[in-house]
């Protein structure tokens, strides 16, 4: 059997200019594979090369007034990499371009992806400390272009995030124990305006020293469209925000667990708006369902393991809550791009890549002159 192939590590510190410079310089393949991705699924949606740039460059205000920075940061990731700005916009603005611009409005309709994400609060844990573990559910061909990005040195907490080479922030955690990952959600009132892309408003919610904080980054903006975002903190709380494009609902734990998939399940969010998600994949409606039952058993001895099992569930396959290779809209393969088990108490986060083939974890931390290394096995 061949080796196991880890995302690499990629460090920046500085200024945003010199953050995007090292990420860009680091590893240009792979924000080239990144840019090809987005740039040949906008083609299958028949959305030419011009319109793509010019979709990109609507985008570039649009951030730099929520925050400058960003914008300093991608065009040195840009320079960095040998790509225009426009291709690193497309990359951190995918699912606002793929789905919410008119050329392609109905291809939103016809997703069919998505994520499992839960949270074991310390009450129900072997070690007293939180887990938070996800499956990212995406493009097969995401595991190489993907990274884990450390943002060092800057005003605030350092952070450690697994992204699509070029993009800013995907899902992790930062130095102060707040931890994030994120699902696909769609409602009927998704694109109807415009507003700030997805992996701004979660690389903004990793900047930040606490819950609270994290909590208002999507409570005070606007979106396009929706998205479920988990939150924790390594002190012992959780919170799930349904995000529509206006508003925010709230779950928290039950029984000491946090599970959620791609479907509404605050009360609220199902009287106030139509989820247009579950009937196109109606497996959403159990993979929550599934990781729960699969834990609650254990409540109070749940390990790392046990995390890894429940992610690991193949029941209904193909659409289970470990998804093998699969079509998806316009020619495209679906697939579990990655499992994550992020420990932010310690301040470590374990990542497998294609988990489909075979469970291999890689560990990275987030303190800084640490390198990522291979572990044999999860042991809390």
């Amino acid at each position: 059997m061949s080796a196991p192939e880890y995302f690499p590590l990629v460090d920046v510190t500085g200024t945003p200019r010199e953050r995007g410079l090292q990420h860009g310089r680091a590893v240009p393949e792979r924000v080239a594979r990144s840019v090809d991705l987005y740039r040949r699924e906008l083609a299958r949606r028949k959305v030419d090369a011009a319109t793509q740039d010019i979709l990109a460059r609507q985008f570039v205000p649009v951030i730099g007034g929520f925050d400058p920075d960003y914008v300093e940061e991608m065009q040195g990731i840009a320079d960095g990499a040998g790509v225009s700005l426009e291709s690193v916009v497309t990359v951190n603005c995918r699912t606002e371009m793929m789905f919410g611009v008119p050329q392609v409005k109905e291809a939103h309709v016809a997703m069919k992806d998505g994520c499992t994400g839960v949270v074991a609060m310390p009450s129900v844990t072997a070690s007293g400390r939180l887990i938070h573990a996800h499956n990212w559910d995406w493009r097969e061909e995401a595991a190489d272009s993907s990274i884990v990005l450390r943002v060092r040195g800057t005003k605030n907490p350092d952070i450690l995030t697994l992204v699509e080479a070029g993009g800013l922030a995907r899902h992790g955690f930062n130095s102060k124990g707040l931890a994030l990952t994120a699902n696909f959600m769609a409602c009927n009132l998704d694109f109807e305006h415009s507003g700030l892309p997805l992996g701004i408003l979660r690389r903004k919610a990793l900047e930040k020293p606490n819950l609270a904080q994290a909590i208002k980054v999507f409570a005070e903006t606007k979106r396009a469209c929706s998205n479920n975002i988990m939150l924790s903190h390594a002190d012992g709380e959780a919170m799930d925000l349904e995000c529509v494009p206006d508003e925010v609902f709230w779950l928290q734990a039950e029984d000491g667990l946090l599970p959620h998939s791609n479907n509404f399940l605050t009360p609220s969010a199902r009287a106030r708006i139509v989820d247009t998600y579950f009937a196109k994949a109606p497996d959403t409606l159990y993979r929550w369902s599934r990781v729960r039952d699969s834990l609650a058993p254990k409540r109070g001895r749940i390990e790392y393991k046990d995390m890894v099992e429940a992610l690991s569930d193949r029941y209904g396959f193909p659409d289970s809550v470990l998804r093998s290779p699969k079509p998806a809209v316009f020619d495209a393969i679906s697939a579990t791009v990655c499992m994550t088990v992020i420990d932010a108490k310690l301040g470590k986060m374990w990542l497998a890549r294609k988990p489909y083939e075979r469970i291999d974890f890689a560990e990275y931390s987030v303190a800084a002159e640490t390198e990522a290394r291979p572990v044999t096995q999860l042991a809390a």
